[in-house]
């Protein structure tokens, strides 16, 4: 197992120096750092004293971002610093895989830096300690998308971008239907396509931040039916 670790600091925050990358059988840590062009909007004065994003980083959303380049076992937002994670994977291919795309993106308004850690492992809460839902374990979740040998999401790992695969698309759902969802995640659609068969498009988002917005907000979405849509991130534009 390989792990991942992710911190939001503050604008004026030193980097802490980077470990050896060829250490891989470590987990993998993430610093996310405030952009320059940082609102006002996406700060809380309300946790922790810390420059936090209103839109709270959480197990469920690094599961989701972290889970397009690798089977996230176990997600760990630090107790007394909840500006830092850590992300299990499940080898050191899937975090370095996850470290090459996504150091450097950005996520809720800050960048995302990544190196690897000195943790082995997310280590779960002793019995009876309540850590607020900090850790999840999700070993067993039927969302990973590379559990099964030979799948093809294997083949189509991509750098986030501003468009957005998507399928398991309902037959009666129509592109109006879905330039409202994906608009009301918080960005601008500025092209869509649906492919022949109506089940996958694209999408394409006016960033790549909206798109990686959108991604963390929209995949495994019940479109109804229990019918739940599948994104990713395209290599393709419009």
């Amino acid at each position: 197992m390989t792990t991942i670790s992710i911190t939001l600091r503050g604008e004026n925050t030193k980097t802490p120096s980077l470990l050896p990358t060829s250490v891989l059988d470590r987990s993998v840590h993430l610093y996310l750092r405030s952009a320059p062009t940082l609102l006002p909007l996406y700060l809380s004065h309300a946790a922790c004293r810390s420059s936090l994003p209103l839109k709270m980083v959480t197990p469920q959303s690094l599961f989701t971002l972290f889970g397009v380049y690798g089977d996230v076992q176990r997600v760990k937002i630090l107790y007394n610093k909840k500006d830092s994670a850590l992300i299990q994977m499940s080898d050191a291919n899937q975090a370095q895989l996850a470290m090459s795309h996504l150091n450097g993106q950005k996520m809720y308004g800050k960048i995302i830096r990544a190196t690897l850690s000195k943790h082995q492992t997310v280590a779960l809460p002793r019995d009876g300690l309540d850590d607020q839902g900090l850790t999840k374990d999700y070993a067993n979740s039927p969302l990973h998308r590379f559990k099964k040998p030979g799948s093809k999401n294997f083949q189509n790992i991509f750098p986030p971008s501003a468009t957005l695969h998507l399928s398991n698309i309902p037959q009666d759902v129509t592109e109006d239907d879905l330039r409202l969802l994906f608009s009301n995640a918080g960005g601008t659609v500025k092209a869509f396509k649906f492919f022949q068969d109506r089940k996958m498009a694209l999408i394409q988002m006016s960033t790549v931040e909206e798109s990686v917005q959108a991604l963390i907000d929209l995949h495994n979405y019940n479109m109804g039916c229990n019918q739940h849509l599948r994104v990713s991130f395209s290599k393709s534009t419009i």
